[in-house]
């Protein structure tokens, strides 16, 4: 048995039946799996990398993890507030804490780039919210030798193929009644439904494969 730990924010965190079809990637990711893979998924809602360490969910996960198991990390959008983290130093410095807690540990921590939101230009092209914690993220990488999925630029080519129209089927965006949950209709450009989960998912799978991680054997299909 290898786990897969997930540390990260509402886009990859499982959503509460209320909130239905509202899902992060993370969700979805154990149906991609054999049985010999279990995925536990930590991520929380409104999580930066420092508060996933200030409410205990880093320590829990280092507390279970073993040799060879894995901790993919994605973390970002939340970063960017009041209470979060500044990109090239405490952001760094806090991803720093979540590679080496796994690495002293013999698990294979894995960084992962934020997924975009869903904002096009007039000009219908994709807008980066993101700052500089994708680039922050991805130098980090380099210095410290962790592999790492670009979910920024693989969400941004598939947000740009389906086009500003087609893409609001990715997320939580239904008009009033349509949705039980959300009777007077939702317009979320950041949180994806179950379909948008599922194909982000297939993407931090794409990943997996490009990376050629020894998880692959386990991967269904």
């Amino acid at each position: 048995m290898i786990n897969i730990f997930l540390a990260g924010d509402s886009t990859v965190a499982s959503c509460p039946r209320n909130e239905a079809p509202l899902a992060g990637w993370g969700q979805m990711f154990q149906s991609f799996f054999t049985e010999e893979i279990r995925v536990h998924n930590f991520a929380k809602g409104g999580a930066s990398t420092n508060t996933f360490i200030e409410i205990g969910y880093l320590g829990i996960i280092l507390d279970f993890i073993q040799p060879n198991d894995y901790l993919f990390i994605q973390f970002g959008h939340n970063d960017q507030k009041s209470f979060g983290t500044e990109p090239f130093t405490t952001y760094q410095s806090n991803l720093a804490e979540y590679i080496n807690g796994a690495r002293e540990r013999g698990a294979i921590p894995i960084l992962i780039t934020s997924v975009h939101r869903r904002n096009f230009d007039e000009n219908n092209c994709l807008v980066n919210t993101l700052g500089d914690y994708p680039k922050a993220m991805i130098q980090l990488a380099e210095k410290l030798d962790v592999q790492l999925i670009n979910l920024l630029e693989k969400t941004e080519k598939l947000y740009q193929s389906l086009g500003p129209e087609g893409s609001k089927q990715l997320f939580t965006w239904f008009a009033a009644n349509e949705s039980p949950n959300y009777p007077d209709g939702i317009q979320d450009n950041t949180h994806f439904c179950e379909h948008g989960a599922r194909e982000v998912g297939k993407l931090v799978i794409e990943g997996i494969k490009e990376l050629q991680l020894p998880l692959v054997p386990f991967i269904k299909g």
